[in-house]
């Protein structure tokens, strides 16, 4: 199993972008980690490495988690379910609601999209404040499924989203950690 040490082939492809969105943030760009076909597969190699089976839904986080889900669960032998933001699914679905700086979000699921006691891998590019993590664990299990692990290309640990998931007694796991910004 690679470290975060290990992955600095991987750290490497990730562009950072001073001042985006807003002044004082450093934005981790992964698109050109995306264009790279072999940073692509190392990462998508690496993050199942960390994977413990069994998977029979790996759910991809709207926008950047449906690059990865595909990928881990084609590997995985399993489904890949979609979280969606809010009014981008028809049909009967299930939400969930969570708290932003300024307001709040909700992201949706379809309601037969899960079956009860299914095994779910949440997967996204990037956990930071884990708000949007923590509520689709939150979604996931109100669907009946059992996730216990989330995996991510990286990881902002200053932000507590990693540690908050633990808390919520989810293994989680990232390739590259950036600190301190």
């Amino acid at each position: 199993m690679a470290t975060i040490a290990a992955n600095e082939d991987i750290r490497r492809r990730i562009r950072t972008i001073p001042d985006f969105p807003k002044p004082g943030i450093q934005f981790r760009d992964i698109t050109t980690l995306l264009l790279d076909g072999e940073g692509l597969s190392l990462t998508v190699e690496r993050m199942l490495e960390q994977v413990e089976g069994p998977v029979d839904l790996v759910a991809g986080i709207e926008a950047r988690g449906f690059v990865f889900a595909p990928a881990l669960a084609l590997a995985l032998g399993a489904g890949v379910l979609l979280i969606r933001k809010d009014g981008k699914l028809p049909g009967a679905t299930i939400a969930e609601d969570y708290a932003l700086e300024y307001g709040t979000d909700r992201i949706t699921i379809h309601a037969d999209a899960c079956a009860p006691g299914a095994n779910v891998l949440l997967v996204d590019d990037l956990i930071a404040t884990g708000g949007t993590a923590r509520a689709a664990v939150r979604l996931l299990r109100k669907a009946g499924a059992t996730v216990r692990q989330a995996a991510f290309v990286i990881d902002l640990p200053d932000l507590g989203g990693a540690a908050a998931l633990r808390q919520d007694n989810i293994s989680v796991t990232s390739l590259v950690a950036f600190e301190g910004d």
